[in-house]
């Protein structure tokens, strides 16, 4: 009798703890929609392009934008290098991104210029920067 109730004790724990471990995955599988992935995300395995998608200003507004062909788009490589093409311009620097901080850093090339970026969202479909001003831009890999 004795060692069926331990049975029974031990196969209620088993099972507890396994309804534990599943409501914990939930938990993280069902998070917040805003994730941000690794750094391989940003460029892939060779480059990514990434194009603006929507653009909102510091109190949340939507910015209207100009066409996505004058727009141009952010391509980032590997090797840390970007290219960024706006209005027939092109600019071109070095990419590093702090995963622990969610920052995304662009030294332009021959400028004293380097921008920061707090990086809000991160998917192999989408990246949502966010400037120290408040301002969020919302881009989407071509």
């Amino acid at each position: 009798m004795n060692l069926m109730m331990k049975n029974k004790s031990n196969n209620k724990n088993t099972l507890n703890t396994l309804l534990a471990m599943l409501f914990a995955v939930m938990l993280v599988s069902c998070g917040g929609g805003d994730e941000v992935g690794s750094e391989n995300m940003i460029s892939g395995t060779n480059s990514k392009t990434w194009v603006a998608d929507e653009e909102m200003d510091s109190a949340g507004q939507e910015v209207e934008q100009v066409d996505t062909d004058e727009q141009g788009g952010m391509q980032f490589y590997a090797d840390g290098r970007f290219a960024l093409g706006e209005s027939g311009m092109l600019r071109t620097g070095t990419w590093s991104f702090d995963q622990a901080a969610n920052r995304l850093t662009l030294q332009f090339e021959e400028q004293n210029e380097t921008v920061n970026y707090e990086v809000t969202k991160l998917t192999e479909d989408e990246m949502n920067l966010r400037v120290p001003d408040g301002s969020e831009m919302k881009l989407k890999a071509k």
